[in-house]
């Protein structure tokens, strides 16, 4: 991904890449034959220091567990930022580094390119024409995890590759052994590393959702888990890891004071019920997902990014050209608009997904992910039968405050213990 980032940012006359870092000689590779002015480091705290009077952006493209210790210590040197969607692992790590870019000035920016889309433009002028009438009810969906998920913990002994530093791999995650279940890419479906198919996917699936409704932050939220299993009533372990499906639905309540709006969110091939509106043979949102606005008046379905947006029934076709475009379209696409944002200097050209708009949206699917985990919670004192959270048990987020108050184990996925001597501080 950071690869692509970076492709993504040299597109732009403006751009002179001066500096990479990346603790797999592997990984890049082809990113380092693409620059090779570029000076290269392992360590991204030795890059920002000595590159620091070279540089005026960065962009984070690590695995999610380490992405607020580098955004956080970019920005503390004054450097815009562009950090690659779920924003942070933690939820109080988007809360920290919402507060760092107002306090460090600086411009930024969440890698989900839907949100410069011309398909979430669309839905926001339709939603606003009224054709769909007041939303009560969001769904949406995903084919993710395409990784390993819902398995139990890894074992084996590995050699590290010698072109790989673990130790920096692992960043603020305690100390464990090397696995290749880890390294690369299948990171996202171990809890320590990533934040699962929710973490991958919902940031652009989800996205009209924030971008158009009148939601802030959900004050409730519930979910079913697909267990596995090795054998008859054999239950496997996946307590490290994300489940393999899973179902989560949150309550907000509207910002204009109408009530509550539900949102769903599928995984793992499980999808919401099949609108009757929709023809049969007609596609359900596409193969990556799709999102869902039920509304007063009417449906309004789009892909994935917000993508092909159309009212239901799609006779409906006619009154939605019939809507004018309203909202400037970002031709430029999401990664050059952080750039020309970055060139304007702080305050003086917005950005789709700047972290005020990306905390309280990250936020809501790290809440979701706080629900997952908790699905997994043992409790030793309890009876047999009854020593797990049971799932759709609704858990109360006191948004503030940042916790939930009626299920007391769940807090400790809010924020967790980084291995020394990483920290997270405003300085």
């Amino acid at each position: 991904q950071g690869g692509r980032d970076i492709q993504g940012f040299a597109k732009s006359p403006r751009v002179n890449i001066v500096a990479l870092a990346d603790v797999d000689d592997r990984q890049s590779a082809k990113t380092r034959e693409s620059f090779p002015k570029a000076s290269y480091y392992h360590d991204f705290r030795e890059m920002l220091d000595k590159e620091k009077n070279n540089i005026d952006a960065c962009s984070v493209s690590t695995p999610d567990h380490t992405h607020a210790v580098a955004t956080m210590a970019a920005m503390q040197l004054g450097k815009h930022v562009y950090t690659q969607k779920p924003l942070t692992h933690d939820i109080w790590e988007a809360r920290m580094l919402t507060l760092a870019a107002k306090k460090y000035k600086v411009v930024t920016q969440m890698g989900n390119q839907g949100g410069s889309g011309k398909g979430v433009r669309r839905m926001k002028e339709l939603y606003d024409a009224g054709l769909i009438g007041d939303v009560y009810k969001v769904e949406s969906w995903t084919n993710r995890p395409v990784w390993p998920q819902g398995i139990a913990p890894l074992t084996g002994v590995y050699s590290v590759p010698k072109e790989l530093n673990w130790d920096l791999w692992l960043g603020t995650a305690p100390m464990m052994d090397y696995n290749p279940g880890y390294h690369p890419v299948n990171w996202r479906g171990w809890w320590r590393f990533g934040t699962g198919a929710l973490g991958d996917m919902a940031c652009h699936i989800m996205d009209p959702i924030y971008r158009i409704l009148p939601i802030d932050f959900p004050e409730s939220v519930e979910c079913s888990v697909a267990n596995s299993w090795s054998d008859f009533f054999k239950e496997i372990d996946h307590s490290e890891s994300a489940p393999v499906a899973s179902a989560i639905h949150l309550s907000y309540p509207r910002k204009d004071g109408k009530g509550k709006i539900k949102v769903s969110w599928y995984d793992g091939g499980i999808m919401p019920e099949r609108p009757e509106q929709l023809e049969p043979g007609e596609p359900f949102g596409s193969p990556d997902g799709g999102v869902l606005f039920i509304g007063t008046k009417g449906m309004l379905l789009a892909d994935c990014y917000g993508a092909n947006p159309r009212l239901l029934p799609l006779s409906r076709e006619e009154e939605a050209r019939a809507v004018p475009e309203t909202i400037r379209r970002v031709p430029e696409g999401h990664y050059l608009q952080w750039v020309n944002a970055c060139i304007a200097g702080y305050g003086n050209a917005e950005t789709s997904s700047d972290f005020d708009y990306a905390r309280p949206f990250a936020e809501s699917i790290l809440i979701a992910n706080l629900a997952i985990r908790s699905h997994g919670i043992k409790n030793p004192s309890a009876k047999r039968g009854e020593d797990r959270y049971p799932g759709r048990q609704r858990l109360l987020w006191d948004a503030q405050n940042m916790r939930i108050t009626n299920f007391e184990a769940a807090i400790q996925f809010v924020k967790r213990h980084y291995r020394m001597p990483w920290d997270l501080s405003l300085g």
